[in-house]
């Protein structure tokens, strides 16, 4: 069974930094995708970022230019660098892995994904 550990979440002041971090237990995605999603009170889980396994990233409009999905192989864990970080981004931010993403359409629907992690907090308030 698939599982997927997330790191990195805290409570942090706008402005800040925080990287997340999010690592498959046994399996790699060589066909899919590896995203993040994110999960405010009271809203809908949405798309933050993606990354396939060409490399190609993919952002969601409000965090472009802030974030940065990247990953290392090696170490078969992907990353999601969060800076200047603003209240709105307070969410339970939730890793998901894609055993097949077959057009870039997919990339940011959370049916496309089949694994998904606990998620992890992130607070940004003064």
């Amino acid at each position: 069974q698939v599982q997927l550990v997330e790191s990195g979440g805290g409570l942090v002041q706008p402005g800040d930094s925080l990287r997340l971090s999010c690592a498959p237990s046994g399996r790699t995605f060589s066909n899919g995708a590896m995203g993040w999603f994110r999960q405010a009170p009271g809203k809908e889980r949405e798309f933050v970022s993606a990354i396939r396994s060409s490399g190609t990233t993919y952002y969601e409009d409000s965090i472009k230019g802030r974030f940065t999905i990247s990953r290392d192989n090696a170490k078969n864990t992907v990353y999601l660098q969060m800076n200047s970080l603003e209240p709105d981004d307070t969410a339970v931010y939730y890793c998901a892995a894609a055993d097949t993403i077959r057009w870039s359409y997919q990339v940011d629907r959370k049916s496309a994904y089949n694994y998904w992690g606990q998620g992890t907090q992130v607070t940004v308030s003064s």
